[in-house]
Order: structure tokens, then sequence, then C-alpha cells
């Protein structure tokens, strides 16, 4: 039997949790494991239970999402975070995935797509809501895109792939053992011919080429 996705739910507001527990607890291959309102609960209950997602909310007191997502993602660069958050602006959807995040979803989803998301980030893909990338700014066609790719070296295509899977640099460093600052390195001149500056554009990018699914 295959085992269940272990859930950790972060909202500072005791009814969205509830909210989140119910929606969840109808999916037979997810398990709520434990909640927290506010990010340093959040970071201690990771290292605690190791769940293999953690859904969290980018605006509660204390120290806040994005730095419960940099602080988690610093102690292991394997979490798996999905952002719900209430902002649909992109400016939130890339500091996120900066972060460290593999996926970003809204509030204002329906319901259908929070358990997608868990499935899709569970599974090491990253999930971005639809919505939201149809909001994020195009500059070039899909084939303009397949130019830039026919470019990049084997190399930076391996580093493309990774980064538009949310890796940080020093995951793929370890991935493709390579050192840290060539995958930097890497990064910088991939954004640079794909003209763009975030994680969330690449994988845009990604899922545009169908190199990667949403």
């Amino acid at each position: 039997m295959k085992d269940k996705i272990k859930v950790i739910l972060v909202d500072d507001h005791a009814v969205v949790r509830a909210g989140f527990r119910m929606l969840l607890s109808t999916e037979a291959d997810i398990d709520v494991i434990a909640e927290a309102e506010r990010g340093e609960a959040a970071c201690q209950l990771y290292l605690e239970r190791q769940p293999d997602v953690i859904v969290l909310d980018l605006s509660m007191p204390g120290i806040g999402g994005l730095e419960s997502i940099r602080r988690i993602c610093n102690r292991d660069g394997n979490a798996k975070i999905l952002v719900f958050s209430v902002h649909d602006e992109m400016v939130y959807v890339d500091r996120a995935m900066n972060a460290g995040a593999r996926g970003y979803i809204t509030k204002n989803s329906a319901p259908n797509i929070l358990v997608t998301a868990i499935q899709k980030i569970a599974a090491g893909e990253i999930y971005i809501e639809q919505g939201l990338m149809k909001n994020m700014p195009t500059q070039n066609s899909e084939a303009d895109y397949r130019t830039i790719v026919d470019t990049l070296s084997p190399r930076e295509f391996d580093v493309f792939l990774l980064l538009a899977k949310g890796l940080t640099a020093h995951k793929i460093a370890e991935e493709l053992c390579l050192g840290y600052k060539t995958v930097a390195n890497y990064g910088t001149q991939i954004r640079s011919k794909f003209k763009v500056s975030s994680v969330a554009e690449l994988a845009h990018i990604a899922i545009i080429l169908g190199i990667m699914r949403n």
C-alpha cells in the first residue's frame, strides 16, 4: 500500500487550518500530521516530524512565511513547501519561489487545486497555480524559447531543468557533482539568455515548452 503524504499546515488562523484539515481529510493519500500558527513553530515541527509537504501562509506574525521558507530550506535542501496565500501578485510568487518554495497557490483557488498541488509537490514536481502563470509577463513565444533552449550547452540545460523544478543551487551542485559557484554562474547565464530574473519564470518557460507539467 502506498504511504500517505504527510502534511503540516501552517497558518495563523485556526479557522483556516480547520478548513484545510477538513478538506484534506477526505483524501485517502494525504495525512495532516501537525499544525502551526507561526513560522518559528513550523521550523521546529519540520525537524521533529519530517513531513513530505508543508502548506504555509506568507502573512503570519513572528518571522513570517518567507523567512520560514528560507530557514527550513537552509536546513533541508529537499524540503517541499507549498505556499497558500491571499496574495496573487507575481512579486510574492517570485520571492517565495526564490526563497525555496516548490509551489504557490492562492486562497481563492478551487479546493481541488490544493490537493493537486500537494500531490504534485510530494512527487517532486513544481506547481504554480495556472491563473498566476497567466499573469506572468511573457516576453517570448514558445518558438523563441525553443530557439534559446537550443543555444544552451548540455550542462546549462541540466541546470535549467533543475532550477525550473525548484532545486537550490547547493542541491544542484550536489546532484551534478559541480561546485556551487559553477552552478550559480550557470544560473546567471541561463536567466540572462531567457531574459528572466526568477525561478518562477524559469518554471513557467519549462511548462510552456512542455518540459514540465502543471
